[in-house]
């Protein structure tokens, strides 16, 4: 009988608690990922679930080019591996402008661009790009139903956008609408409700075309209405990110989309306190503290929290007395992208075996170009 999916040839040697991926299980992802867009030329993924170089290559490989990101740091990542265009998708605040300058001066092969959502966004990005020899691309981000940034469809962007239109050093590249707050699991709320987010926005599109301000892109979306955005036509570009890890909240919540679980996370018992208890090597600093089952453990997966702190996951599992000290355990994050973000480094399981290290390479903000 062969060992389930999750299971490692060396992974006894891994020093716990520690991040696996799995290549095959990536790949297969991707490909779901190019088959739901219809093309690599509609997807711009997300960096910041995998923040790998290794992974961000794999995609260049398969034929995309485009890519979204949150951080300075995940945007020279993605300008190493040759991306051709980068979009930070976070208004540029204090110093992060300068910083976009000094990334698109020194990789000018990469096309980069950025989001505004008010006119204080122009302002800094108008200073920053002063006196560059490579005006800056600019979307205006668009709220569409979330209320963290962007703002709403309408008379005040149409505004925005024509502000754009005239800044100094900046270019227009389009709108950008991320509706992350659609966690709908019944599948036709979800289909109807990303329609009721995106139909303001697909009415300021022909607003602004019609007032001769044009709109090259738009892109819309994360990975759970990933779906229905790749069947509107009006959508240029989709950008999912977690599709490629994917987790066990995801998974639970969209069964409808067709990805698998390509991360896992290592543990062991560290101590047995109760009869009924087991303490895993799982802490705040090892899984993101998400609510109430931060992991979902392969080999118990019915197990009930009691604490979870720096260093420290109490379960507790009518099966505990079956379990010694030391023992290895697999788990599903909850929530993937803050999880990898926890790791220097993952530990690649390709064709059963541990195989190598993929660091994290953008895990950290800075950037390490240096400054004009």
């Amino acid at each position: 009988m062969s060992n389930p999916w999750y299971h490692a040839e060396g992974e006894e040697e891994v020093p716990s608690p520690a991040l696996l991926v799995f290549p095959e299980r990536i790949e297969e992802n991707l490909r779901h990922m190019i088959e739901i867009a219809g093309s690599t030329e509609r997807l711009r993924p997300h960096l910041k679930t995998h923040k790998m170089a290794e992974v961000t290559r794999m995609q260049i490989a398969a034929g995309i080019t485009k890519f979204k990101c949150a951080t300075i740091a995940e945007a020279e990542m993605g300008a190493k591996c040759r991306a051709e265009e980068i979009l930070l998708a976070y208004p540029c605040v204090g110093p992060r402008a300068k910083q976009l300058r000094q990334l698109a001066e020194h990789f000018p092969e990469v096309r980069f661009s950025t989001l505004v959502d008010c006119p204080e966004h122009l302002d800094i990005l108008s200073n920053a790009f002063a006196d560059s020899q490579m005006p800056c691309d600019v979307f205006v981000d668009l709220d569409c139903g979330m209320g963290r940034t962007g703002i709403t469809a309408g008379d005040g962007a149409l505004e925005l956008y024509r502000l754009l239109a005239d800044a100094h050093n900046l270019t227009p590249a389009g709108l950008h609408a991320y509706d992350g707050h659609l966690h709908d699991a019944d599948l036709e709320t979800r289909r109807q409700n990303r329609e009721d987010a995106m139909a303001p926005v697909h009415g300021l599109r022909k607003d602004l075309e019609g007032a001769n301000l044009p709109v090259p892109c738009l892109v819309a979306g994360g990975s759970p209405t990933f779906a229905f955005h790749a069947m509107d036509e009006a959508v240029d570009e989709c950008s999912p990110g977690t599709t490629l890890l994917w987790d066990y909240g995801y998974s639970d919540a969209f069964p409808d989309l067709p990805f698998q679980h390509a991360a896992i996370l290592l543990a062991r018992i560290s101590s047995k306190p109760g009869s009924n208890r087991i303490c895993l090597d799982l802490g705040h600093k090892a899984v993101a503290s998400e609510k109430p089952m931060p992991v979902r453990l392969l080999e118990e997966p019915e197990a009930v929290v009691i604490s979870h702190s720096e260093e420290h996951l109490v379960l507790e599992t009518p099966r505990a007395g079956s379990y010694e000290v030391g023992d290895l355990f697999h788990g599903i994050p909850r929530h993937v992208c803050p999880t990898v973000a926890l790791y220097n480094e993952a530990q690649a399981a390709s064709g059963g075996h541990v195989s190598g290290t993929w660091k994290i390479a953008a895990r950290k903000r800075a950037s390490h170009v240096p400054k004009a």
